[in-house]
């Protein structure tokens, strides 16, 4: 027999003929944050040999040779170096890297002539619309978003403090299973699957949901607004919109106004060179990103983009916010492939936060194949399919387009536990009441808490108790009233309410109807607190208010067409009495006084408001506008009824409101502005007309007129405009000393013209505290500063016109409350 070690044999001999292959795996993150860095060149010491990090911070390099060290480097971030073990064919190299005490930019000198950097970003600029995806006549792709909200920074002893023992298991799991993660406490986690389709003429987006898996809260709108059409950055875009906030791209038009670039490196891959940019901004806390940048040679085309806010920006509640794309060039464009965005938001810098982590990736591109107008719909639309939550694992599984990682999959688990203790209700159940202002009791909900005890010259000591059904009792319906009772007066007011959904889809449509007597003060702007709040009642500046019992009855049905354009019809019947001792006094036309103690009015209404492309968050009776980039437009129009339901009078009137912010460029702010007009044809008591809003309290109010009191000014017909600039920072951020204390500078101006007809004028007497606009427009302005420990407003108001005998009355200084990034 042939011997049969000589197969084995020869194996043996292998090694000695073949070079070993060696493999070095790892990820490289930030120190502080333990987020991910892309695309992070990493070589072998002493040799041509290296990788950079993928979008997730991993790499891997094979070879068949080893240094002793491995260097990772970047730009912001110090060098480091790490031992290789050559005694090892597999190991595991990680690198947290710091940005403290890194490579600045500012160390980099150009010499005399253009600095290089410019040139590749003018053809960058250049080619924008070219290489910019909205360039075609169609597209179609589909999008996958993965959403995770962490509680972030918590500190080891909080796992000790009482109220967090029933959940100690959490940290201990967080801790001993995602390494290389900072301490942090899931929350919150969505996977989304959408499919978007695009048109440039008419200009339509649709996005479709396919798939939603929630896990922390239970709310259809969350797949709406974590969609592709709400959380998408267009890096050619001028303007990049942030939380609100409007900054330049560093592809802007105006760039290089805003940027220091900086040519880093030219690599060559793929086939074509790629120009690595680094870039600053010119001008310390303003709003703009730091960051890098990859432009293709010949299409000028973004390759991939690192950027974020730097540390200095005047922001609020986020201390970092990083954005990472990744662009694939098909059919002459680069479409976005992959794109991750991260925000750290807390109140300062160190302390326990919010942490959040959106990660898409687009698969699927179909580029010009156009559908019909009619499936675009009319707006920009967003639609959840009906079983969008009720797909199975083996669906996700097989369209994910990256699978869950084990860290991922035990964040699901770890967030159903944690939901099911009575702990995490309890958690729930605060914040609820702390944003609500009503506290959950069963089926019912308690509130508001600031209108439960409140105090007027009036009533005294005013005590109310009320509240409303909760969506526990019904998603569909809701009842709502309440009662109070005031000491001094000895009388009970009350209200009741109901309403309901009639359909949620395809259209908004409910009805309701609502009784209510209370008292209140005619004119008050319908921003500024109510007359039972708690916060009116302290700060008011005069205890001397006109208060007015009205009895109101009303039925309306309301229906919302598309997103942004919504009618509402209503018909209402009020019995208006005067308090205080007073009654209304008229000419009879004999030409003699008379008074009456109340006034009866019906009235017809309907309102048609449009807000091109707004979009809401909720999904119940209260929802939350995500704003809109267009003007809102309200229109009014009133018909009294006379002789239906005791209706005493006969006129029309018609209201119009047209609201909207104008953002000028990033550096010098934005402006919001307010039109308003209307007019009354008829004849009619001074309560009906046009009570303009005044505001006797020290807290401002933007939807009134600050240096104007209550019951002083009246029109049957008014024109109105309120401007107010915000200047983010503009010039403060100039002065060192106030630079760290990021206050905004804000001015304003209110202009209002108004008249009463010759009519009205003869047949009505005006109390002594009430007059027409007869001598012209009503003016006043003023200059704040906001953002005072990030939630305080202070305003110094002038009034120009119509002056008080004292001048110190035409003067004054009001606060605000306002919680803004």
């Amino acid at each position: 027999m042939k011997p049969k070690g000589i197969p084995f044999f020869l194996l043996l001999l292998v090694p000695f003929f073949a070079k070993a292959q060696y493999v070095i795996r790892g990820k490289i993150f930030e120190a502080q944050s333990k987020e991910a860095l892309p695309f992070v060149p990493v070589i072998i010491k002493g040799l041509n040999i290296g990788t950079q990090s993928d979008f997730d911070g991993n790499f891997v390099i094979k070879t068949s040779q080893l240094g002793d060290s491995l260097i990772a480097s970047y730009v912001g971030y110090k060098r480091m170096a790490r031992a290789i073990n050559k005694n090892l064919q597999t190991q595991e190299i990680n690198f947290p890297m710091s940005n403290e005490g890194g490579f600045a930019l500012d160390e980099i000198v150009v010499d005399a002539g253009e600095n290089p950097a410019h040139r590749i970003i003018r053809n960058a600029i250049k080619h924008k619309s070219h290489n910019n995806r909205n360039k075609l006549a169609a597209y179609e792709y589909e999008t996958y978003n993965k959403i995770e909200f962490d509680l972030a920074r918590i500190p080891k002893d909080m796992r000790n403090n009482k109220l967090l023992k029933p959940i100690a298991f959490v940290f201990d799991n967080v801790d001993s299973t995602f390494s290389g993660e900072k301490p942090s406490l899931p929350f919150f986690i969505i996977e989304n699957l959408s499919q978007v389709y695009y048109k440039s003429n008419p200009l339509r987006k649709k996005e479709v949901v396919i798939a939603s898996k929630i896990t922390g809260v239970e709310n259809e709108s969350i797949s709406q607004v974590m969609g592709d059409m709400y959380l998408n950055i267009n890096i050619y875009d001028n303007n990049i919109i942030v939380f609100s906030k409007q900054l330049p791209s560093p592809l802007s038009e105006n760039a290089l106004f805003y940027y220091k670039f900086y040519l880093q490196d030219s690599v060559f891959e793929n086939n074509q060179y790629l120009y690595h940019l680094s870039f600053k901004p010119k001008r310390t806390q303003e709003l703009s990103f730091t960051g890098n940048i990859w432009i293709a040679d010949t299409t000028w085309g973004v390759k991939r983009l690192e950027m974020s806010l730097p540390k200095e920006a005047n922001l609020n509640f986020i201390n970092t916010a990083n954005i990472i794309q990744e662009f694939s060039y098909s059919d002459s464009t680069w479409f976005l492939s992959k794109d991750r965005l991260v925000i750290d938001f807390s109140p300062t810098k160190n302390t326990t936060g919010f942490y959040g982590r959106k990660t898409t990736s687009y698969k699927k591109f179909v580029a010009n194949q156009a559908k019909d107008d009619a499936f675009y719909a009319f707006a920009d639309k967003i639609e959840v399919s009906e079983d969008a939550t009720k797909r199975s694992d083996a669906f996700w599984a097989e369209n994910r387009h990256d699978s869950l990682t084990q860290r991922e999959l035990k964040v699901f688990k770890m967030i159903d536990t944690i939901q099911s203790l009575p702990i995490y209700k309890t958690w729930v159940d605060i914040f609820y009441m702390i944003v609500s202002g009503y506290k959950e009791v069963n089926n019912f909900e308690i509130g508001p808490y600031t209108n439960l005890v409140s105090y007027n010259i009036v009533e005294g000591l005013r005590l109310r108790f009320g509240g409303r059904t909760s969506q526990l009792f019904s998603k569909w319906y809701e009842l709502n009233g309440y009662v109070a009772y005031g000491i001094r007066d000895e009388k009970w007011k009350y209200a009741l309410g109901f309403k309901t959904f009639l359909t949620k889809k395809p259209h908004r449509q409910i009805v309701g109807i609502n009784f209510k007597s209370d008292n209140e003060i005619l004119g008050q702007s319908t921003n500024g607190f109510s007359q039972d709040n708690a916060f009116a009642s302290l700060f008011r500046t005069t205890p001397n208010i006109i208060f007015t019992r009205v009895s109101t009855t009303q039925a309306y049905y309301e229906r919302e067409w598309f997103p942004g354009l919504t009618t509402r019809f209503t018909l209402v019947g009020r019995e208006l009495t005067a308090l205080n001792g007073g009654e209304y006094q008229y000419k009879k036309l004999d030409g003699t006084t008379a008074e009456q103690g109340s006034i009866t009015n019906t009235e017809a209404r309907i309102n048609i408001r449009f807000a091109w492309k707004e979009k809401f968050v909720g999904e119940g009776f209260t929802r939350i506008s995500i704003d809109t980039r267009y003007p809102i437009i309200q229109l009014n129009y009133a018909k009294s009824l006379q002789n239906v339901f005791k209706g005493q009078y006969d006129y029309h009137k018609a209201v119009m409101n047209v609201s909207h912010r104008i953002r000028i460029t990033p550096i010098l702010g934005y402006t919001d502005y307010v039109l308003a007009g209307g007019k009354i044809w008829g004849t009619l008591p001074y309560p009906l007309m046009e009570l303009h809003g005044g505001n006797q309290t020290y807290i401002s109010d933007n939807a009134a007129f600050n240096m104007m009191n209550y019951y002083e000014f009246v029109s049957d017909q008014y024109a109105s405009v309120s401007l107010f600039h915000h200047f983010e920072g503009l010039f403060l951020n100039k002065i060192p000393l106030l630079r760290k204390l990021k206050w905004r500078e804000v001015l304003s101006a209110k202009a209002l013209w108004g008249s009463v007809n010759n009519k009205n004028k003869a047949a009505l007497i005006f109390p002594e505290t009430l007059s027409a606009l007869d001598k012209g427009a009503y003016l006043e302005a003023s200059a704040g500063i906001e953002n005072i420990f990030k939630i305080f407003r202070v305003d110094a108001f002038w009034r120009f016109t119509y002056q008080m005998p004292r001048k110190i009355d035409n003067f004054g200084i009001k606060f605000g409350f306002q919680l803004a990034l």
